[in-house]
């Protein structure tokens, strides 16, 4: 059982691992621009794997199954939640959100660098799972900003706008929370930023390594000075 592993997902209060699981959160309001972040993170640096939410709402336009989200049903949710394949879960605006298990306990077998985008909420349940796991959280300029992000995204209703500036506060309060800020004024510089951090976090194994090109080793480089 996962439970009697010596590293990896405890559901309840669990001892510290041994070894750190390499696993990253990026957390943060609605808008404040983490699906960006992690997108250039893709781009730049391949081999650190990212997770893949399961959602219930509908794809917007442009999203794609397997990439931005896995598309399921109300009832498929209800089907891993009950059997625990969820490291978290959260429920938003009608909609259900969760981060499947298996994958991520896999990376931390591996030792690999890993990183989720997920909300506050599902933050806290994996600071609870994994301890050891280094969270950021990530800030608008400032609440106009976020504001005209949200409301400029121009993919939901009046009224899901409102409910996602409501808890866009809530959130924003909980930023002490977490072990790191970033406020997001320039996507690469944030980028980078991660990057540095979790080098810093984790120590270069396992990043940059033989078969990841130029890219590999100028982040080796970065960790090193």
């Amino acid at each position: 059982m996962l439970a009697a592993e010596p590293r990896g997902l405890r559901r309840g209060a669990p001892a510290r691992a041994p070894a750190p699981a390499r696993l990253t959160v990026l957390s943060g309001p609605s808008a404040v621009g983490k699906s960006t972040v992690a997108a250039r993170l893709r781009r730049e640096c391949p081999w650190i794997w990212q997770s893949v939410s399961v959602t219930t709402r509908a794809p917007r336009p442009g999203e794609m199954h397997g990439r931005e989200y896995f598309f399921i049903t109300e009832a498929e949710f209800e089907r891993m939640a009950a059997a625990g394949e969820l490291l978290e879960s959260a429920q938003f605006a009608g909609n259900r959100y969760g981060t499947p298990r298996a994958a991520v306990q896999q990376r931390i077998d591996e030792q690999a660098p890993a990183l989720l985008e997920i909300d506050v909420a599902g933050a806290r349940q994996v600071r609870a799972a994994v301890p050891e796991s280094l969270l950021i959280f990530l800030a608008p300029p400032s609440w106009e900003e976020l504001e005209r992000r949200l409301i400029g995204r121009n993919t939901e209703s009046p009224e899901a706008v409102s409910r996602r500036l409501e808890a866009a506060r809530s959130e924003l309060a909980a930023s002490d929370e977490f072990d790191i800020t970033l406020v997001n004024t320039s996507v690469k510089d944030v980028c980078d930023k991660l990057i540095a951090l979790m080098l810093a976090q984790y120590g270069n194994a396992g990043y940059g390594s033989a078969g990841h090109g130029d890219a590999g080793r100028d982040l080796a480089e970065q960790g090193s000075h």
